[in-house]
């Protein structure tokens, strides 16, 4: 005890001597005080040289809108034209499955209407929002072959504000071909533009062979005025044949949607799909693998595209434009049976929207790859929106005449 207290003693007899030259700040220890630094004011700002700033407003004189009412989904562009193509400013994507019940009862359901409205009031405000002038709002296979389209249309003109327009089958063909036109390889012969959609799908053959081959892209853009244009001083893309089969992934799951055996089901539709074909003119033709492309725009091929490449977060960029070879998608869909429906349904690169369909849209594509005689396909995610747009945006002259 005594060493304690003699040590004690000595270190308070060092602080004191010690004292003169430490100085004392009292308020460094009042009660709650910080005994770190204080940071001046502003010193956690966001330097104003790096701030992102903030986008311009789009002129609305420049932008143009197109709406695709499809049997499973409703999808809106808002864009403005940029050189010889345009530039995206607002989408809208959304399942509304309008075409739920109708091969069964040809009519729409209230539930399909209701659900269809609530997304077309989402993009009635993005229109309003920035105030977009040029629009064109189409509805495809479900109002084409339900009994109640009218009442529908009209509810949605109530609800919404919005008219929208039944096209027909060769108008939603031309305007899927035209969003390819970007794809188009200049060293394609002979073209195949398949869309496979929800109620439906579309398959134009396209002979190339009488145009430049620097033009070939563009002559395909110049099919918005129709399949068969008025004479003109370029040389044409001839359309050699046109389709539509009433079979898209809705429709034709819903003709063997009593099939439990997964793999069954996938041969049949598959099988039944390719007999649709027998009246499409080019469907038996022996054309040589050189010069040959098939471009595919649908859900499907962006689905089975997103799968090859193992992304469980779906990237555009990296989708549109791919080439798959068969064996590619073969093994993709093999991949696709092997996992069942239970395995699809938790597959994040097929997601919970499209889980119930990728099967026949892939049965879809694999028969075309039967058909035709090429071993690559071009994918495009792009279709009818992009259609829309490159056709409104033409018939004003607002693109650009140089290359894509």
């Amino acid at each position: 005890m005594m060493a304690r207290l003699r040590a004690g003693a000595e270190l308070m007899a060092r602080l004191r001597a010690g004292a003169g030259r430490i100085r004392f700040n009292p308020t460094m220890y009042q009660e709650g005080a910080e005994m770190a630094p204080r940071r001046p004011e502003g010193a956690g700002a966001f330097p104003r040289s790096v701030e992102p700033p903030t986008a311009p407003r789009p002129d609305p004189a420049q932008l143009y809108a197109a709406l695709d009412l499809g049997t499973n989904s409703c999808r809106m562009l808002i864009a403005q034209p940029k050189g010889s193509q345009f530039h995206v400013v607002d989408s809208f994507s959304k399942s509304v499955h309008l075409g739920q019940g109708l091969e069964a009862s040809g009519r729409l359901g209230r539930g399909s209407m209701a659900r269809t409205v609530q997304a077309l009031q989402i993009c009635r405000r993005k229109i309003e929002a920035l105030e977009v002038r040029r629009m064109r709002l189409v509805a495809t296979e479900a109002c084409r072959r339900a009994r109640n389209s009218r009442e529908f249309l009209r509810y949605v003109e109530r609800e919404t504000g919005l008219t929208l327009e039944i096209i027909a089958t060769e108008e939603e063909a031309r305007l899927a071909v035209v969003s390819c036109a970007p794809l188009v390889s200049t060293r394609t012969e002979q073209l195949l533009v398949v869309d496979i959609g929800g109620g439906s799908t579309e398959l134009v053959w396209i002979d190339l062979s009488a145009v430049p081959r620097p033009e070939r892209p563009r002559a395909i853009m110049r099919l918005h005025a129709g399949f068969h244009p008025p004479e003109s001083p370029f040389a044409a893309a001839k359309v050699v044949d046109w389709i539509s089969v009433p079979l898209g992934v809705a429709t034709l799951k819903d003709q063997f949607s009593d099939v439990e055996d997964d793999a069954a089901r996938f041969a049949l539709m598959s099988w039944y799909f390719e007999e649709k074909l027998a009246d499409f003119s080019p469907s038996n033709a022996s054309q040589p693998r050189e010069g040959f492309q098939i471009i595919g725009t649908s859900g499907t091929v962006t689905t089975v595209a997103a799968s090859h490449l193992g992304l469980k977060r779906y990237d555009r960029n990296k989708v549109d434009g791919l080439r798959m070879t068969s064996d590619q998608i073969d093994r993709v869909i093999r991949d696709y049976l092997n996992l069942g429906p239970e395995g699809r349904r938790d597959d994040p690169r097929i997601g919970r929207d499209r889980h119930t369909l990728i099967m026949s849209g892939a049965a879809i594509l694999q028969a075309l790859m039967r058909i035709w005689p090429t071993d690559r396909l071009s994918v495009a995610d792009r279709g009818l929106r992009e259609g829309l747009l490159y056709a409104q945006m033409s018939a004003d002259g607002v693109l650009d005449d140089s290359p894509f």
